[in-house]
């Protein structure tokens, strides 16, 4: 009989473990803090993942030029950290209850059904509580530390976000990124509102807030083309899944020259300089170049061509309403 089967065989591994391990070692010996150490930053890092930290990048790359162009200069540095720090409150917030509401269909989906609340390496429980913990910390810490409006803005954001678009509109209508995209517009009215003590009357933060708005269904509907399988298999009426990629495409476009306006109207309402007005044009001419080759070619990578572009588009864009205010 093997060592395995003698009861006498697992005191003795036992205890030439312990003599691996040396005489000054107790029984919390190095490996298992190591192995401690190792799941808790693991399941630190799940919980990460779960507020979406990707898509809060995006949102906060139009916080600070907003703040840039209301104090036409650099605004005082704790106020963008303490803005920032509200802001990814919040929208981390919004993208755990968004996780939380979406965890069934997220497994349904190839390309979300590794989220850890669709593996339940992250339960729904976990993932709500999450959620409101960052919504309350977020509005308190604006509140406190920047201004009460910038406070309310943001809090109403992740109202919007979880009633109006996850559970309102997301699985009903093929609208939901149109209308849903208000609150991912919200960051730039934050940060105007941090700057001006809450003051929204200046029409230029209106005019950012719209170029966001009109910039993110194209976006969208880029990437919507490419997982329109995945749509589909969840459930979800996404453009290119209820009206296919024919009707997409023309969407897309459509809405390409609607941006073209909406930058021309900032130009216009906001005298902005001549490095807006040059780099702007330029960038939206590049976007309109792509929108056409897409309703042209109708084809997957067309589509990651303007899906990747429109990204550095809204960054250099928002950068470049900042240079031109502050210089």
């Amino acid at each position: 009989m093997s060592d395995r089967s003698s009861p006498e065989a697992e005191p003795a591994a036992e205890a030439h473990a312990d003599a691996d391990v040396g005489p000054d070692v107790g029984p919390m010996h190095e490996a298992g803090r190591y192995e401690s150490r190792d799941r808790a930053m693991q399941r630190m890092r799940r919980y990460v993942l779960v507020t979406k930290p990707r898509i809060i990048e995006l949102l906060l790359v139009t916080t600070v030029p907003a703040m840039v162009v209301a104090a036409e200069g650099w605004p005082s540095t704790w106020l963008v950290v303490a803005t920032l720090l509200g802001g990814t409150l919040s929208a981390g917030s919004a993208n755990a209850l968004n996780n939380y509401l979406d965890r069934d269909i997220d497994r349904v989906m190839a390309r979300t059904s590794m989220r850890p609340t669709a593996t339940e390496e992250v339960t729904a429980r976990g993932a709500l509580g999450l959620g409101l913990v960052l919504a309350i910390l977020g509005f308190v810490w604006l509140a406190v530390f920047v201004n009460l409006v910038a406070a309310a803005l943001a809090t109403g954001a992740i109202a919007f976000y979880v009633f109006v678009y996850t559970i309102g509109l997301k699985r009903r209508s093929s609208q939901g990124v149109v209308i849903g995209g208000i609150a991912g517009c919200v960051p730039v009215l934050t940060g105007w509102a941090a700057v001006t003590g809450g003051s929204l009357a200046d029409p230029r933060p209106w005019l950012l807030f719209s170029i966001m708005l009109w910039w993110q269904p194209p976006h969208f509907w880029a990437l919507a083309m490419k997982y329109r399988e995945d749509y589909a298999r969840a459930g979800l009426p996404m453009l290119p899944v209820t009206y296919g990629n024919d009707e997409a495409t023309r969407h897309i476009l459509l809405y390409s020259y609607l941006l073209l306006l909406l930058v021309l109207l900032y130009i216009a309402g906001a005298f902005a300089g001549w490095m807006f007005a040059t780099v702007s044009l330029v960038l939206t001419g590049g976007w309109l170049l792509l929108a056409h080759h897409l309703r042209r070619e109708r084809t997957v990578d067309a589509a990651m061509r303007l899906f990747h572009y429109s990204t550095v588009y809204l960054a250099l864009l928002f950068i470049a309403a900042a240079v031109d205010a502050a210089f």
